[in-house]
């Protein structure tokens, strides 16, 4: 077994840095979303209303089925839901 550490859980089962970066943007969008259901209170009819998607597609987002969506169609639904998007790129330690 081995002790390496890892910055995110991400970092430890993708293949490599970038399939690491992609889904930790996929995954915070996700949650963001998730949370912006939750807060406003709506079902996932209104929730798929609002995102310009299908109930299904929200029912996917809800059950955290990454795999399923790509950052363009996260960005689209959280600009559909009034969300503000803010990307920041630093450098890698």
């Amino acid at each position: 077994m081995s002790n390496e550490r890892f910055a995110s859980v991400w970092d430890a089962i993708e293949d490599t840095p970038a399939e690491a970066e992609n889904m930790k943007l996929r995954s915070t969008l996700m949650m963001a979303l998730k949370d912006h259901i939750d807060r406003a209170g709506l079902n996932q009819s209104q929730a798929a209303t609002l995102f310009g998607v299908t109930q299904p597609r929200v029912s996917d987002l809800m059950r955290g089925k990454i795999s399923l969506f790509g950052l363009d169609a996260l960005v689209n639904m959280a600009a559909a839901a009034g969300l503000h998007v803010e990307m920041r790129v630093t450098v890698a330690a």
